[in-house]
């Protein structure tokens, strides 16, 4: 929940955020049992947790995620091919399939998938290891499945982060039944971490912040596949939104528009004095405030038509 935090943007998407706990397994540590043998069915819990969150809140069962890291992605690959009557979508960030899974995948629609993963991680490699399918063959996997164009469009990342010991390559595969896609960050030299997390563990990206990533690809699809855009209520096309992350935060700040609309971002200390001021020219604007006094700060961002207000504290 803290490491690769989701919290501030579904505060301003709008969506409902479940950190459901895995059993324990023999060294008591909560764990998914992603097809991985045992009395565990964590499939069952997952479509029974789906069934109790629609009694109580107003859930779109049209529009269930499923996303992970590691042991969260392997379940949701899961999910994918076992309980895909439910799950619209899903990513994963350092998980993969297990091997053979492919074999006895059965979803029942195309499946937009998203996998972010570093070549240096060692836990979950790049290149597979026994028992886990490589990147590049449970991507293969996806892409086939969903009959997406085999040749993805690639582009690498800008290094907006010189300092933290990677890059990253965006891999895209079009065209895919339903207008499905499959999506795959490369993390070059990166490690089993969440890009963009708030705490560095490891070689992290921070080029790009994996939680924005996964809810970008997410908010494109339903369970029947990509969105028309003349669903979308115009109304809101017109709304402001802002999401500034992490917060707290000692290294960096994004700060994302769900359009671009130009705006100027003004910070001041508590004395008001001001502190920066910066016009934003993109959806995603990324801040260095490591060198910035510890304290409490205040944001405006004000555009054409709309202000906003917060509070940003650094440490």
């Amino acid at each position: 929940m803290y490491y690769g935090d989701f919290r501030p943007i579904a505060d301003t998407a709008g969506f409902l955020l479940v950190h459901p706990m895995g059993t324990l397994d023999g060294n008591n540590q909560p764990y998914w049992n992603a097809n991985w043998g045992g009395t565990v069915d964590d499939i069952g819990f997952t479509e029974a947790l789906i069934d109790s969150l629609a009694l109580l809140y107003s859930v779109n069962l049209d529009r269930v995620y499923s996303t992970g890291m590691s042991n969260g992605g392997f379940m949701s690959y899961t999910l994918a091919c076992s309980l895909s009557n439910r799950i619209a979508a899903i990513a994963s960030v350092t998980g993969t399939m297990n091997t053979n899974q492919s074999l006895t995948c059965n979803p029942l629609h195309p499946m937009p998938v998203m996998e972010i993963h570093g070549t240096g991680d060692g836990t979950v490699p790049y290149n597979g290891a026994a028992g886990m399918s490589s990147i590049s063959n449970t991507l293969n996997y996806w892409v086939g499945f969903n009959q997406c164009d085999v040749s993805p469009i690639v582009t690498n990342v800008p290094d907006i982060n010189t300092f933290d010991g990677c890059t990253a390559e965006h891999y895209l595969y079009k065209n895919g039944n339903n207008g499905v896609e499959v999506e795959h960050y490369k993390i070059i030299n990166g490690a089993h971490t969440w890009p963009g997390a708030p705490v560095v563990i490891g070689t992290t990206n921070y080029d790009i912040n994996a939680s924005l990533k996964i809810w970008e690809f997410f908010a494109q699809y339903d369970i029947n596949g990509k969105i028309n855009p003349l669903q979308i209520n115009k109304s809101d096309e017109t709304k402001l939104t802002v999401t500034i992350f992490p917060n707290p935060t000692n290294t960096i700040i994004n700060i994302t528009l769900n359009s671009f609309i130009e705006s100027n971002f003004d910070l001041v200390d508590i004395t008001g004095k001001e502190v920066l001021n910066k016009v934003l020219t993109s959806t995603l604007t990324t801040i260095d405030v490591s060198s910035f006094p510890k304290g409490i700060y205040f944001y405006q961002l004000v555009s054409e038509k709309e202000n906003h207000s917060g509070k940003l504290v650094i440490f």
